[in-house]
C-alpha cells in the first residue's frame, strides 16, 4: 500500500481554461491561476469562452507572447522563473496569471513591480504572497 502525501507538485504539460465564470461565481478568470511546472514544460490556454487571451509581460528572460483572442495558445517554459499574464481585455477585471517554472521564485520582486490594472494590482499582489 502507498501513502500519498500532499503537497505543491510541480507538473509536466498543463492545461488552463480561459473562462468568463468559474464554478464559484468567480468572473474573468482562469481556470488555474498559479500554475507550477518543471523547466522544458508547455502550458496551454484553451479559450472556453469567447474574447479571451494570454500575453505575458513579465518574465525571469523578458519573454514576449501574446495570442489572438479567443484562440488556443501554447508556450513551453525553458527558463525557471516567475512568469506573469494576464487576458488583454480583461486585465483590469483581475484576469490574470503566473506561471512557476522549476520552483524559482527569485524574480518575485521583478514581477511585483510590473504592470498591473483594476483589480489585477490587489489579485497580483495576493498570488505572490502565495509563493515561497
Amino acid at each position: 500500500m502507498s501513502l500519498l502525501i500532499a503537497s505543491p507538485a510541480i507538473a509536466g504539460d498543463v492545461t488552463v481554461e480561459m473562462l468568463n465564470k468559474d464554478a464559484d461565481g468567480n468572473r474573468m478568470v482562469y481556470s488555474q491561476e498559479i500554475v507550477e511546472i518543471a523547466a522544458g514544460s508547455t502550458v496551454k490556454w484553451v479559450p472556453t469562452d469567447k474574447g479571451h487571451n494570454v500575453e505575458i509581460i513579465a518574465s525571469p528572460n523578458d519573454m514576449k507572447f501574446k495570442s489572438k483572442n479567443g484562440k488556443e495558445a501554447s508556450v513551453t517554459f525553458e527558463t525557471p522563473g516567475i512568469y506573469y499574464y494576464w487576458c488583454t481585455p480583461h486585465k483590469g477585471m483581475g484576469m490574470i496569471g503566473l506561471v512557476v517554472v522549476g520552483g524559482d521564485t527569485s524574480n518575485k520582486a521583478q514581477i511585483s513591480k510590473a504592470k498591473a490594472i483594476g483589480k489585477s494590482k490587489k489579485k497580483l499582489k495576493a498570488m505572490l504572497e502565495q509563493l515561497s
